[in-house]
């Protein structure tokens, strides 16, 4: 065998990964995962206060017949939805900035966010709608029908969040498309974290028991709305175009 039939293998063996293959490099996951649930964490204690402060505003400021005409009272909720909106994106843009457009992904997640949240009222209240349209009270295995029922809306309402940040990753990364669904598997587990803290309430003194289940579910809401896609980020990889 000619001594040089090995260099292929050799250059094969001897070439260096590339470091940015994906998106978020591996060193950095650590550090970019708790600062990316951190501000994520922020931006939705932030936005809440933000908007319930502007919400409040507007109740003090406009007549309230203005307000109990539907069309200005959607208006103004709107509004407010719109400021937590854009923190809640800002916040997450400041760290994602150096890996993908800061401006687009918090002008994607602003506007997936509040179409997600605009489908999901719609169909909870159509729901709610259709348990006040019977005339005698519900049995308790059709109130959890209806319950399951809003559960599934609200899930399911992710995919437009998912798929307005998917456009914008799909510059960026290559097999991206479960991304779509990657903010339902978010708002499924709230869900069930959620139901779990519903059964554990009874061990809270009644006294406090409406703030400290009211500050667990808006803890765990906005952890995991940081945490899992943090973990979905490490693991995108860059297209070869990308810089």
């Amino acid at each position: 065998m000619p001594p040089d039939s090995k260099q292929p293998l050799q250059r094969v063996f001897s070439g260096k990964p590339n470091p940015r293959r994906f998106l978020i490099p591996r060193i950095e996951r650590r550090s970019f995962f708790i600062q990316f649930t951190l501000l994520t964490v922020l931006g939705w204690v932030v936005g809440g206060i933000a908007s319930t402060a502007i919400e409040k505003m507007i109740v003090e400021v406009v007549p309230s017949a203005v307000l109990q005409q539907k069309i200005w009272y959607d208006l103004a909720k709107y509004f407010s939805n719109c400021v937590f909106a854009l923190i809640f994106g800002a916040d997450q843009t400041l760290v994602l900035y150096k890996y993908i457009s800061g401006w687009w992904w918090m002008f994607s997640t602003s506007l997936g966010w509040l179409i997600a949240n605009s489908v999901s009222a719609e169909w909870i209240n159509y729901i709610a709608s259709i348990t006040s349209s019977f005339n005698q009270s519900l049995s308790p295995q059709q109130i959890v029908i209806l319950g399951f029922l809003s559960t599934i809306a609200y899930i399911l309402s992710g995919i437009w969040l998912g798929f307005f940040q998917w456009l914008i990753l799909r510059r960026y990364t290559t097999g991206a498309c479960w991304w779509i669904f990657l903010p339902s598997i978010s708002f499924l587990l709230i869900s069930l974290l959620v139901w779990v803290l519903s059964l554990m309430q009874e061990f809270v003194p009644a006294v406090y028991r409406a703030q400290v289940v009211y500050l667990c579910q808006q803890g765990l809401t906005a952890v995991v709305l940081g945490a899992i896609p943090a973990i979905g980020l490490c693991t995108l990889k860059r297209n070869s175009g990308s810089t």
